[in-house]
């Protein structure tokens, strides 16, 4: 009876037990939703088959299957690593941009920036002239920037709507928008590979898609043939936004300015 009372006796549960459970449930609910709807998913199920058989060659005693298993897990994990190492950067960064770092620094409205990009967007989409304008978030995209024709203008809707006419040489590629900055124009966007991107998606909204797929950047995209404007936010696009829309859209989405205070001298963000 003693030993049947120790079996079933519980060990005194402490808070730092709840707070470890707490953690651990945390850290793989926001794992699974990253993972939601990328190839991670088919990855991850290959290595729960590939568990699943390690286990059940151990049981009924598949020494040469168990011995495959063993010596290739290895390799599995650093091919996964080279695989998926965007959706791994997309993970640590979106560590990154938790909302306990967004208060440490203080902003102002973004309202202006706001209203030039969508009265550059809305002008373009009337006109049916094609544009592709990508915002930066917390993820930098210096590399895109150095690819292109750097400007670090202010953001304006005239100078975008110039930059976007068929007739300027800085038409064809995306404009990269830094703070309230066009940092640069003509710059070209890596175009998504994913297979579920639908047949009627052109080349901007295909490098709009492959930029937010990398990035957490918000790109405005206007189609030259229907006069549409889209908004592509994590790999997934919007379509048919109206003026309305897209400025409550992008009023979440655009980064706040940082205050004059935390500005350079040269009035520059640091």
């Amino acid at each position: 009876m003693d030993s049947l009372a120790a079996l079933f006796q519980r060990a005194p549960v402490a808070w730092t037990d709840i707070l470890d459970i707490v953690i651990a449930a945390i850290a793989i609910y926001e794992l699974l939703k990253l993972m939601r709807g990328t190839r991670a998913v088919q990855m991850g199920i290959g290595v729960a088959l590939l568990v699943a058989i390690f286990y059940v060659s151990r049981w009924w005693h598949l020494d040469t299957v168990n011995w495959l298993i063993r010596n290739m897990f290895g390799y599995v994990v650093f091919a996964a690593i080279v695989l998926f190492q965007n959706e791994i950067r997309r993970t640590l960064a979106h560590l990154g941009r938790a909302r306990f770092f967004r208060y440490l620094s203080r902003t102002d409205s973004n309202d202006e920036l706001v209203e030039e990009l969508v009265v550059a967007a809305t002008v373009l989409a009337s006109q049916r002239t094609g544009a592709i304008i990508a915002v930066e978030r917390d993820i930098g995209l210096r590399n895109y920037i150095e690819g292109g024709i750097p400007l670090d203008a202010t953001l304006t809707y005239d100078l975008l709507l110039s930059i976007f006419q068929p007739k300027s040489p800085l038409h064809d590629g995306a404009v990269i928008i830094q703070g309230d900055r066009v940092a640069a124009a003509a710059c070209f966007l890596p175009l998504t590979v994913n297979p579920a991107v639908s047949k009627d998606f052109g080349t901007r909204h295909r490098a709009a898609i492959g930029l937010t797929e990398e990035t957490d950047a918000a790109t405005i995209v206007v189609s030259e043939e229907s006069g549409r404007i889209s908004l592509a936010l994590d790999g997934q696009v919007e379509r048919g936004l109206d003026a309305d829309r897209l400025r409550a859209r992008l009023k979440t989405l655009v980064p706040l300015r940082k205050s004059v205070s935390e500005r350079s001298p040269t009035g520059a963000l640091d």
